[in-house]
């Protein structure tokens, strides 16, 4: 039979040529100094981020549904913000059920509050059912507050 050679073992001095602590500190030293020296990205005001974005999330967070004693931005009815560079604001919100006792109050106080944020020309709500609300949508600061943690 045609025995085959056995390849030589890789060995970890093979592979790394020895460098002086000196070299391995200049080296990490570059690599720090660029990262260091990278400035943040900055957020478009109207972005995640965004000074005027965040305005408009804090004023959702003053906020509360009448009968849980948690605002609506963590307790989850908050679909999604937009803030386009002109003012405008469109909220995509819910309700914990159709039948809300505020289901006619609450979109018209969201729009009020975020047209209050200075910045906001305008702002507009829309009141979705799809998908449902659950308790699956709350942060867990609302969880914490409701006893559910």
């Amino acid at each position: 039979m045609n025995e085959m050679a056995k390849p030589p073992r890789a060995r970890v001095s093979d592979a790394v040529e020895e460098e002086t602590p000196q070299e391995t500190f200049a080296r990490k030293r570059d690599y720090l100094e660029g990262f260091l020296k990278a400035a943040p990205p900055v957020a478009s005001p109207g972005e995640p981020g965004g000074a005027l974005y965040e305005a408009v999330v804090d004023a959702l967070k003053d906020i509360y549904d009448p009968e849980i004693p948690v605002n609506i931005y963590d307790l989850g009815l908050i679909y999604g913000v937009e803030v386009s560079e002109d003012g405008d604001a469109a909220v995509t919100m819910t309700l914990t059920t159709p039948h809300c006792p505020v289901a006619e109050s609450m979109p018209a106080e969201v729009e009020l509050r975020v047209c209050s944020v200075p910045g906001i020309r305008d702002a507009e709500v829309n009141l979705v059912w799809d998908p449902p609300w659950g308790p699956d949508k709350m942060t867990d600061e609302a969880r914490l507050e409701l006893g559910m943690l």
